[in-house]
């Protein structure tokens, strides 16, 4: 009889630590579904509004986010894109973007219509259904993602000219090159004026229907990403390390306001919000330039990007890292664990924090105050 419970009392054991181990794998595999644990995202007083999993070919990964108006676009390294709604992370469209290996440059959208650079082909897409509207095979190599107002598209072309073309037609009617003829390597447009800026420093505002300049602002280095409007204010980084802010006064006239010299070169343009701009130095870390004075607010070293503002605080990617910021006391509130996060995109329409990693699984995280 002793035997028999003994017995009875292994087997029960086994059971037990059976139903231990199953209850660990299923817990465990739980957390792994999460691009972030929700443990972890309680501690930076975040809270998942919907996570995606997009479901590439083998060999296929993503490469890039971008916000667009209501929608998310997800980039595949094989240019494959996959259309989200940014509220629940629904999927509105997918679809081939372009033969792999062909460069996209740009991906920009213009009240009905998604518009991008794809290999030498200027190309339009329906944002709610994918479907193709037009493309136009262009005669030069372009160099920068294109713009439009109501009437032209204008491309920058490897020629060192920016080509405007009739948006109906796809007409060439001008084209204009710097005075220095250096390349342009961006481009903003108004119905009122187009604004360009160069590899040789310059911002030049011209008419939007003929090369016809309305002003011109010289920087020592070449701009460095696109210039960023805000308003009727301009912010653009250098490469002669500074980070400039000039108004325009009216569309003739500009006004410089400030800059703000940075430890090292700049590479990429600005993150803009109400009363901070947000620049990331090479080797250096993200610097916050209170928006009005021109003066650093406080550095994150090893910061990388903007992820969003909300509340006074500024969400910061850094490697293997989300860093949280007090903007009105300059000063790091607490740090997370975010190594799982590879893919990331700015947002400063919004509270909405937008992550992923290269296999496809996509979050949209929101500040809990």
């Amino acid at each position: 009889m002793m035997l028999k419970k003994r017995r009875y009392r292994f087997v029960l054991l086994a059971v037990l630590l059976v139903l231990s181990i199953a209850a660990r794998c299923i817990a465990a595999e739980g957390d792994s579904w999460w691009l972030v644990s929700p443990e972890l995202l309680k501690h930076a007083k975040l809270e998942i509004v919907w996570q995606a999993e997009l479901l590439f070919d083998k060999g296929e990964n993503l490469r890039d986010l971008h916000i667009l108006g209501n929608r998310i676009y997800a980039l595949s390294n094989r240019n494959y894109i996959v259309s989200l709604d940014r509220e629940k992370g629904s999927v509105i469209f997918e679809r081939s973007f372009g033969a792999v290996g062909l460069r996209i440059l740009g991906l920009e959208l213009y009240n009905d219509e998604l518009f991008s650079i794809v290999g030498s082909e200027l190309v339009e897409v329906n944002p709610e259904f994918g479907t193709e509207r037009g493309t136009r095979l262009l005669e030069f190599g372009a160099v920068c993602p294109p713009a439009r107002n109501s009437s032209n598209f204008y491309l920058s072309g490897t020629d060192g000219r920016m080509h405007t073309l009739r948006a109906n037609d796809k007409v060439q009617i001008f084209e204009v090159a710097a005075g220095n003829d250096s390349m342009i390597t961006s481009i903003i447009a108004d119905e009122n004026y187009i604004l360009f800026g160069t590899e040789g420093g310059n911002v030049v505002s011209i008419t939007p229907d003929g090369p016809i300049r309305f002003w011109q602002f010289d920087a020592a280095g070449s701009i460095a990403g696109p210039i960023i409007r805000d308003g009727e204010s301009l912010f653009f980084a250098s490469k002669d390390t500074n980070v400039y802010r000039i108004d325009m006064v009216d569309v003739s006239k500009r006004e410089f306001v400030w800059k703000y010299q940075t430890a090292a070169m700049l590479d990429r343009a600005p993150r803009v919000t109400r009363e901070v701009v947000y620049q990331h130095v090479l080797y250096e870390g993200l610097s916050a330039i209170n928006r009005e004075s021109g003066k650093l607010m406080w550095e994150v070293p090893g910061g990388m990007d903007l992820l969003v503002e909300a509340a006074g605080k500024a969400y910061v990617i850094a490697k293997g890292r989300l860093v949280v910021m007090d903007n009105k006391k300059a000063r790091r509130l607490y740090s997370v664990n975010f190594a799982g996060v590879s893919i990331y995109t700015a947002n400063t329409a919004d509270s909405k924090i937008y992550i992923a990693n290269k296999a496809g699984r996509i979050a949209c995280l929101k500040p809990v105050e």
